[in-house]
């Protein structure tokens, strides 16, 4: 049993820990977690983990978002791993701060790293975990808002979160994406 776990983000310090990097952050958090370490390898930092029998190659694409599907692509047939198997983890500004949502499938909904991966694979039909960022910016602000770090009185909720996130991808390789689903996705996280 083997998975990719992707985490969409940006390469670079003004990038690192912003609200667009999120999946980064959820797949640093998932490898620390299992002992691992990443490497600068083709397209992606990569790193490989075992958790119950199973093998998880973790990448954070180094293309820049909007040519996350080159990684994503590269990977998926270099390790041989089928679509079910391929989990990306994504801000989602439609879905508020104290929601995840995991689906097997569905639209881009207008973000790049997404496009990017559906253009390259030719589907939607692959698992995506969104992390909720919320939309709480001036009109026209939402660039900066993405791209901007989390408020003091965010963190903690975040970090929360994070750790969520590194339970439901342990979930979704033992339980599968059904379960995993039904035991997050209506779930609201306060502290």
């Amino acid at each position: 049993m083997k998975f990719l776990i992707v985490g969409l983000g940006n390469v670079g310090n003004e990038y690192a820990h912003t609200r667009h990097n999120i999946g980064f952050d959820v797949v640093y958090a998932f490898v620390a977690k299992h002992g691992g370490q990443f490497k600068v390898d083709r397209l992606a930092y990569v790193s490989e983990v075992r958790f119950k029998g199973r093998t998880f190659v973790c990448i954070c694409p180094t293309t820049y978002m909007n040519l996350s599907g080159k990684a994503v692509k590269y990977w998926m047939d270099k390790e041989k791993i089928d679509l079910p198997d391929v989990l990306v983890v994504v801000d989602d500004l439609a879905l508020p701060l104290t929601r995840l949502r995991l689906r097997p499938g569905g639209s881009d909904a207008g973000h790049n790293g997404l496009k990017s991966i559906q253009e390259t694979l030719g589907t939607t039909e692959y698992p995506k975990l969104r992390f909720g960022i919320g939309s709480s910016y001036p009109k026209g602000r939402q660039v900066e808002f993405v791209l901007g770090k989390w408020s003091k009185e965010e963190e903690p909720l975040v970090k929360m979160k994070i750790d969520k996130c590194v339970e439901v991808i342990e979930n979704f390789s033992t339980a599968g994406i059904a379960a995993t689903m039904n035991k997050i996705n209506n779930v609201e996280f306060t502290l």
